[in-house]
């Protein structure tokens, strides 16, 4: 996902915006991306030490979070107490508490804003609207087999190919559970809790389906305001099929 909003913004697809770094942990994964863009020249770090102490940090207007949920738990603090912009794409780990209850406080003092993005599905505007009355939430989410590879814990089931051949449900539960269990598959998961009844009233049951060549999420909220019932059927992403050109 950074990589295609970087080279968004440097093909000048993201208006209003100028690429001044890219920080990754892996220094060829940023060099490769860099080498592809054609009308920014980014520095690229490979510390957030080096990061947040270098010029492009005091230019820098918006941060955003791509990489993953540990990502959030190691920098985000530090982001948002420099008065920062930060979008955060891994929402999943706002599930702690501590961490959530301290980026807020944080971004209150110093004047910053936190970013949660609707990610793959929409309707998030009705959730939020009616979660006062809102007596249970839940997201289905169905994805081809291969966008659960190397998820550990992952039961793929006793086939040749390792994939199972039809379908299956792999996860059912709550999604506190669920956005640690799938770190890179349901963000939305997530998002629906902080913007609904919470991580642990929210249920997510997560399907495997080698039939489907699209990844859905269906949400459906109930309570004293009636029924919302959201159905998204996503193209994953050609780079990247655990996501999708919604997220």
């Amino acid at each position: 996902i950074g990589s295609e909003l970087a080279v968004a913004i440097d093909s000048g697809k993201i208006k209003n915006a100028f690429l001044v770094a890219l920080f990754d942990e892996v220094k060829h994964a940023a060099d490769s991306l860099k080498s592809r863009l054609r009308n920014s020249q980014p520095m690229v770090f490979t510390t957030f030490k080096q990061f947040s102490s270098s010029p492009c940090f005091i230019e820098t207007d918006v941060i955003v979070e791509a990489a993953s949920q540990q990502a959030v738990r190691n920098f985000a603090n530090s982001i948002v107490a420099a008065g920062k912009e930060l979008i955060i794409m891994s929402v999943g780990a706002l599930v702690d508490d501590v961490l959530l209850s301290d980026l807020l406080q944080s971004a209150s003092i110093n004047g910053s804003s936190i970013y949660l993005p609707s990610g793959a599905v929409g309707g998030i505007d009705a959730i939020r609207s009616t979660r006062h009355l809102t007596d249970s939430l839940t997201l289905t989410t169905t994805k081809n087999p291969k966008s659960f590879i190397g998820i550990p814990g992952f039961k793929t089931g006793k086939y040749d190919s390792g994939l199972p051949r039809e379908k299956i449900v792999i996860f059912e539960g709550p999604a506190s559970e669920a956005v640690k269990k799938f770190p890179l598959n349901v963000n939305v998961a997530g998002l629906l809790s902080l913007a609904g009844i919470g991580f642990e009233k929210t249920r997510v049951k997560m399907i495997a389906d080698p039939s489907t060549q699209v990844n859905q999420h269906q949400i459906v909220a109930k309570g004293r305001f009636g029924e919302i019932i959201v159905t998204v059927n996503n193209v994953p992403s050609e780079n990247n099929p655990k996501t999708s050109y919604l997220a």
